[in-house]
């Protein structure tokens, strides 16, 4: 019986550790040939110098598992790196058939203190990274599908975060950057449908290097005396729905977004209308709009915004 993936080739960014690496291994467990991409910046905020050796252990421990892979150590933010990133995996594997977007930097700071590099950097790193990964991919995927006159297989994971659904105060960049990769993962999705190309976006909650500080005070699981048991908040738990997500069964999944961590996963609804106003004039006066909008907001419970708090407080039953 063949793996799910098996022919298949992809990319997954940030790779060298956390999510990207347990997706890498993910997808290559499948049977997909991997372009293990990271930077290499020991720090989480992006400083220090770059190194080839977390991309090159992780595509190193594919091979040595009878997989293929191969490093990549460029920077996705940077526009022509990511180009050469999508150009080797098609010289290397022949084509790109799947595309993961999880490279990213934390530089966390209230929005009356951050400075206009803290604010450009996350940015940059995820929202730009997200956006020059996806492009040249979809560039060749569009090429490959007028070339054959049919639809071709391709599969984009981005990666958004809870706080973009929660409003998380302290991360006014991060939060930002991750709810534009909503808007670019969806407009991505109805842009490429007809290429035969899905892209949807998850929003993983686990214990990675980017998030030890957040997560210090939920303690890893003790062995129950039968073995190891897995950390809720471990990769592993993310992993599997990325390879779900990259696979053909996957094929009427399209332009969604799910929260996924500690085995649970929620499908999120898109927005709703919640109440509809229409003028009894030509146009709204202030008058008109305080008669309408004051009483509607006067009976909303205390603090509650278009923030979603409550997925904070989603988990495995």
């Amino acid at each position: 019986m063949s793996l799910p993936l098996e022919g298949r080739s992809a990319i997954v960014t940030g790779a060298g550790r956390g999510l990207g690496r347990a997706e890498a291994l993910e997808l290559a467990r499948l049977g997909a040939a991997v372009v293990v991409n990271d930077f290499g910046q020991p720090g989480r905020d992006g400083s220090g110098a770059a190194s080839a050796t977390p991309a090159e252990e992780v595509a190193a421990g594919i091979r040595a598992a009878g997989g293929r892979a191969v490093a990549h150590t460029g920077d996705v933010a940077d526009h022509q790196q990511a180009r050469e990133l999508v150009e080797l995996a098609v010289a290397e594997f022949g084509q790109l058939d799947i595309l993961v977007n999880n490279a990213g930097i934390l530089r966390d700071r209230m929005v009356f203190s951050m400075s206009e590099d803290e604010w450009d950097s996350v940015i940059r790193v995820h929202l730009k990274g997200h956006f020059n990964t996806t492009h040249f991919a979809a560039a060749h995927w569009r090429a490959r599908s007028k070339a054959a006159d049919a639809p071709v297989y391709g599969r984009i994971v981005n990666t958004s975060s809870e706080a973009f659904l929660a409003g998380s105060a302290g991360q006014p960049n991060y939060a930002a950057a991750k709810g534009g990769i909503v808007g670019l993962t969806t407009s991505t999705a109805l842009a490429l449908a007809k290429y035969g190309v899905t892209a949807n976006v998850i929003c993983p909650r686990a214990r990675t290097r980017m998030t030890a500080d957040v997560f210090a005070g939920f303690q890893e699981p003790a062995g129950d005396g039968s073995g190891e048991r897995l950390d809720p908040l471990a990769p592993e738990h993310v992993a599997p729905l990325v390879g779900y997500l990259a696979s053909p069964a996957a094929a009427q999944v399209n332009g969604q977004l799910l929260v996924v961590h500690g085995g649970m996963i929620a499908v999120v609804e898109r927005p709703r209308v919640a109440a509809k106003f229409d003028t009894k004039q030509d146009a709204f006066t202030y008058d008109e709009l305080d008669a309408l909008l004051t009483p509607h907001y006067a009976d909303r419970p205390a603090g509650e915004t278009f923030a979603a708090a409550e997925v904070l407080g989603l988990k495995h039953e």
